[in-house]
């Protein structure tokens, strides 16, 4: 492992010729089309972004690129380094999309410095890793935002405690505020649908305990 590193720092990990270069970049264009087909399959059904697929596609290319041309030049290192920080990346607003773009800067690495069948392994394994836990994941309903408007003198604490417990597989309370001058509460909470629950019917029971005030049954929202 120490004659590793003392070789990465010594001579730039990949020594920079036209043949490591165009090594470098097919082996990171099928670390990118590997990772952006997967993420692309595994959510094409959760509305996947395009734009965020081929983002995952280029990312291992622009970063084996990156540090092929920096090498072990302290001199281009800072200035890439300061380059970057005039850089502002936007928060996906998904852990999961985030995870992506470290695996894809991961493999983009691990060309960059020459080690290319350690790089596509690691991509393949991670991948179907990935494919499994997707698989797993797509056996539960997504949590979905509900929101229940109620007359100010129902004791929310246990009025939908039934209805919850006989459509949701997972509820919490997530917050309480007043509306209407203080008139009514608008409760909202964080649900998981049972596999097969009838959602217009949950909806229909809660109605009969909210006086049929509004009620919103909706995606989480993403925050930026």
């Amino acid at each position: 492992m120490t004659d590793f590193m003392t070789e990465i720092t010594q001579n730039g990990g990949t020594e920079l010729t036209m043949t490591a270069m165009l090594t470098t970049i097919l082996c990171a264009f099928i670390s990118g089309v590997m990772i952006a087909a997967v993420y692309y399959g595994s959510n094409k059904n959760r509305g996947a972004s395009w734009s965020f697929t081929v983002t995952l596609f280029m990312l291992p290319a622009i970063m084996s690129i990156i540090i092929l041309f920096v090498g072990s030049n302290v001199a281009r290192a800072f200035s890439l380094a300061g380059a970057l920080t005039l850089i502002r990346f936007r928060s996906t607003g998904e852990p999961k999309d985030i995870g992506y773009i470290f695996f894809a800067a991961g493999a983009g690495l691990a060309a960059g410095i020459g080690l290319y069948l350690y790089g596509l392994a690691f991509v393949v394994i991670l991948c179907a890793a990935m494919l499994i836990a997707e698989r797993f994941a797509s056996r539960e309903n997504p949590m979905r935002l509900l929101k229940i408007t109620i007359p100010e003198d129902l004791n929310y604490h246990d009025a939908f405690s039934d209805v919850f417990g006989e459509f949701t597989t997972r509820q919490s309370l997530h917050a309480v505020k007043t509306a209407d001058l203080g008139s009514v509460f608008v409760l909202s909470y964080y649900v998981r649908m049972k596999r097969g629950a009838d959602e217009k019917a949950m909806l229909d029971a809660l109605r009969c305990r909210n006086a049929n005030l509004d009620i919103t049954y909706s995606e989480i929202p993403i925050e930026d």
